[in-house]
């Protein structure tokens, strides 16, 4: 390998793991600033007593917390559970659905329904994350200045707008320049709490897992209330693991080890001296561990860094709706790739306007963080600890791991996250109730979609009727039917059903085009397929009747463009080369739902079902289609 080559996969991986310090990590990264202060703060109805204690303990909890969750369970063990290189709970699924697995049904279904709810529980932790950590970052001002607080709220709504606007850029543009601030937010907050550590160096002691586990034992009434705060420390690392397919396992796992984790560890050990030394510092640990001077800059890097916690949740809100959409729990959605060497990089507009109608009414409705902070850990306990379901599942069913493997290991990561579930449980009333509310409604939404989708396709197969019998027909009229001059070209699902525009151009017309191709795009779960691997042409058993079924494969990084796929046949095929492709017309078949009398479902998921059906990308737009060649040919379903 030569210099040069070596020098430029060094650039390459630096890069991507700056890039993942950038749009991964900022959730996770600013805990620091509202976890010690929210386990303390005196309005909480379950209040923890300042003591050394309960310093002690509370710092030596999140220690370990972080440690197993995110650093053995998250990092070393998750990350290598992806489903060609993507991540989050919906990978998990498709794992389950896709590798043979010989679990009996019943098992899968029930698992399946555990990942949709713990993927909806995460589009609740992304509405959350942003109006929370901008808030609290924001709220710093009121530490320097208290007359700046009637700003908060609005310079949080701005920064937030902008923070979506800017998600067209692409991930990876936006985490390039993100990357650089959070190298300088982890160093400072690392540098801040070794200042803390050094003025009370016996925090160290809070190291040893002896002491969580004597809070625990010892004051276990308020041990028990504190871990639904606790568990802010781990916010961020489901988000860590959807992010997956934005950057990979080895960025990811690096900068965490290197970088992320030390310097985290070190603010909250840095926090607890502080306040072991002065008590009344606890309203405020995270600020007030820098000198007067330094406040101001830190509220603005806070400001920057909690922007970036938002990005964190934002892409893996976008991966985990192309997951969604790619498993038909979501219509096809309008998905823009933003790297064209990172498969996982992806723009999803309607998601991205959505999550930002929803993170201002939370900012204007709840209007600070610590009116937030009961709500946040629950969506966050209830999807780590569904994913742990998942994972270990996929390490005896699809790894074959040992039995005792998967209990003693399973065993150790439930009994944590189910007390840490437990305990935000006690929060229901004072606004945990949120994430769940909103975890049902998408819940509702993925799940009508699904079954309304099977109803809609089964009724559409049974108005196409067999294409093998309607070309038999085709071939065999007498007279024969009238051909027109041109190419007709019509998009299908399949090659098993007649494509609805071309029955109803035959039925209603009488008339076909003297060139025939129906078209299907097949999206393989690899990231691309090669030209050479693309294309398969069927004659539909007549080589004479110019009809012609041609299916298009494509990797689910890649879009779909039927005119590169019909060159490309034109070059593989000498009956499609025949075809006069420069006189082409596209009839798309389109399906108008409505309310049936007596409808399958329950009249409120039938009206939820269509109404989703209208955030449906465009058919033309999605197949690349030109528009002035387009003939759109509708038909109806009732539902």
């Amino acid at each position: 390998m030569s210099a040069d080559h070596a020098d430029g996969r060094v650039q390459s991986r630096t890069l991507l793991t700056i890039g993942a310090l950038g749009v991964v990590f900022g959730d996770i990264g600013t805990s620091p600033i509202y976890t010690i202060q929210t386990v303390f703060n005196p309005g909480d109805p379950h209040p923890v007593p300042v003591s050394a204690d309960s310093v002690f303990g509370i710092v030596s909890l999140i220690f370990w917390a972080v440690t197993i969750i995110v650093t053995i369970k998250y990092v070393l063990l998750v990350l290598r559970a992806d489903n060609h290189g993507e991540g989050g709970i919906l990978a998990l699924i498709t794992l389950i659905r896709s590798h043979g697995t010989n679990g009996t049904r019943r098992t899968k279904v029930i698992l399946a329904g555990l990942g949709i709810f713990g993927a909806s529980l995460f589009f609740g932790d992304s509405m959350i994350t942003p109006a929370i950590s901008v808030l609290s970052a924001v709220e710093g001002l009121k530490v320097v200045e208290p007359g700046l607080d009637s700003y908060v709220v609005p310079i949080t709504a701005t920064i937030i707008v902008v923070l979506f606007t800017l998600q067209r850029l692409g991930t990876g543009r936006i985490g390039r320049s993100f990357g650089v601030v959070m190298v300088l937010w982890f160093v400072t907050i690392g540098a801040a709490g070794i200042g803390g550590i050094t003025r009370h160096p016996q925090i160290l002691e809070a190291l040893s897992p002896t002491y969580a586990l004597g809070f625990l034992t010892n004051h276990f009434g308020h041990a028990f209330f504190a871990l639904a705060a606790v568990v802010l420390a781990i916010t961020g690392a489901e988000a860590l693991y959807a992010d997956l397919g934005h950057f990979g396992r080895a960025p990811i796992t690096r900068a965490w080890l290197i970088l992320v984790f030390p310097a985290c560890i070190l603010s909250y050990l840095g926090q607890g001296a502080l306040v072991l030394k002065d008590q009344s510092s606890v309203s405020s640990p995270f600020f007030l561990l820098v000198p007067d001077w330094g406040r101001i800059p830190l509220v603005l890097l806070a400001t920057a860094a909690t922007v970036i916690a938002s990005q964190a949740v934002i892409t893996g809100a976008f991966s985990v709706a192309r997951q969604a959409v790619q498993l038909g729990y979501l219509p096809r959605l309008r998905i823009l790739h933003t790297s064209s060497k990172t498969i996982g990089q992806i723009y999803v507009p309607w998601i991205n306007w959505a999550l930002m109608i929803s993170v201002l009414t939370l900012v204007f409705a709840f209007q600070t963080s610590a009116a937030l902070a009961f709500a946040f850990g629950m969506a966050v306990t209830a999807t780590v600890t569904i994913n742990t379901v998942l994972f270990f599942y996929i390490v005896r069913k699809q790894w074959g791991k040992p039995m005792w493997v998967v209990i003693g290991g399973g065993a150790v990561f439930l009994s944590i996250e189910l007390l840490f579930l437990a305990a935000n449980l006690t929060k229901l009333v004072h606004g945990a109730w949120l994430p769940l509310l909103i975890g049902i409604t998408v819940f509702t939404v993925l799940t009508t979609w699904q079954r309304g989708r099977a109803l809609v396709t089964a009724r559409r197969e049974r108005q196409e009727g067999s294409l093998t019998t309607f070309v038999n027909e085709l071939h065999d009229a007498r007279p024969p039917l009238r051909r027109v001059p041109g190419t007709a070209v019509f998009p299908n699902r399949g090659k098993d059903t007649v494509p609805l525009a071309m029955r109803a151009n035959v039925e209603h017309n009488h008339i076909l085009h003297e060139n025939v191709v129906i078209l299907s795009i097949e999206t393989e779960p690899v990231p691309s397929v090669p030209d050479d691997e693309r294309i398969t042409i069927d004659d539909l058993g007549f080589d004479d009747d110019r009809i012609v079924h041609v299916t298009a494969r494509f990797g689910y990084v890649q879009t779909p463009d039927v005119a590169g796929v019909l060159r490309l046949a034109a070059e593989q095929s000498a009956e499609v080369a025949s075809l006069d492709l420069s006189d082409t017309s596209y009839f798309l078949s389109t399906i108008e739902l409505r309310l049936g009398d007596e409808p399958d479902m329950a009249r409120w998921r039938s009206r939820l079902f269509v109404a989703t059906s209208h955030i449906s990308a465009d058919a033309a737009e999605y197949f690349g289609l030109p528009r002035d060649r387009v003939v759109i040919m509708g038909s109806r379903i009732d539902v």
